[in-house]
């Protein structure tokens, strides 16, 4: 009977450090989305410092591929950061149900 719970603490432990890593890659996942969604502000901050030194009509065929792919890029990060919180949820909820089976776990991570 012993064996067995040492193997059922092994398997939690187990169980708990993979839990923990698809959290760490969740949370880089939302990382990469919010430096993401830097990149069109910080592009729009250019055009906007540099608008006095050309006229907005003569390079509006410059200006809407650059307005598309900057509001792409702000779509895509808001993607990628939602879903990153989705999984940061749902591997918390994991980690909570697998702390109230064990003891020994619950009172290592808290």
């Amino acid at each position: 009977m012993v064996t067995s719970t040492v193997e059922q603490e092994m398997l939690l432990v187990q169980e708990m450090q993979l839990l923990l890593a698809e959290k760490r890659t969740a949370l880089s996942v939302l990382r990469t989305g919010v430096g993401i969604s830097a990149l069109p502000l910080g592009i729009f901050s250019v055009l906007i410092a540099t608008s006095g030194n050309y006229k907005t009509v003569g390079v509006l065929h410059l200006i809407i591929p650059v307005i598309l792919v900057c509001i792409a890029l702000f779509v895509f990060s808001g993607y990628l950061v939602v879903r990153a919180m989705r999984k940061i949820t749902l591997t918390e909820d994991r980690i909570r149900k697998i702390k109230h089976r064990s003891t020994a776990i619950e009172t290592l991570l808290d």
